[in-house]
This record gives structure tokens, sequence and C-alpha cells, in this order.
């Protein structure tokens, strides 16, 4: 985890890269600080995806109702929404 005040020094060292140059000791405390920033993000995206729960793939043709699209395996107009179809696996 990445701290506030880690944050604050990395933009801080960013303006101060832009405006006057930073030093060869500043240059190697950006890329450390940046790296952890980088590799927190990243362990928050994973712990965020790890947590999706991955929903049941449907046996029925249409996979869910309420939709507005033609089927193959049901006889429904294109533009519709229904709780039921007719195309045998409900």
């Amino acid at each position: 985890m990445i701290s506030k005040e880690q944050i604050a020094r990395i933009n801080e060292l960013y303006r101060k890269q832009k405006t006057e140059g930073l030093s060869e000791e500043e240059k190697k405390e950006q890329a450390y600080l940046r790296r952890l920033y980088i590799d927190a993000v990243k362990a928050n995206l994973r712990a965020q995806l790890d947590s999706i729960k991955k929903a049941k793939k449907s046996s029925d043709c249409c996979g869910h109702h309420n939709h507005s699209h033609g089927h193959k395996c049901c006889s429904h107009s294109s533009n519709h929404s229904h709780n039921r179809c007719d195309c045998g696996h409900h």
C-alpha cells in the first residue's frame, strides 16, 4: 500500500523534474516511488478482479430474457420483452 505522503512526494518530484530537473538520487527515488504506486494499483485491481464471482452459464438458448433481438431457436419478433419464450428449453 502506498501512503498519501508517498503520492505527494511523487507529485512533488514530478513538478521539480519539469521545472528544474532532478538529481540522480531524486531520479532513483522517483523511480522507486512510481514502482510502489504501480504495484499498489496492480494489487488493488487484482484483488477486485479476484472478488468477482463467475456467473453460471445458462443452459437455455436465450441466456436471459427481456431481450430485444431475434434468435434462431425461438419464434419471437425482433423487438419484445417477455418472461418466457416458446423455444422449449423453459
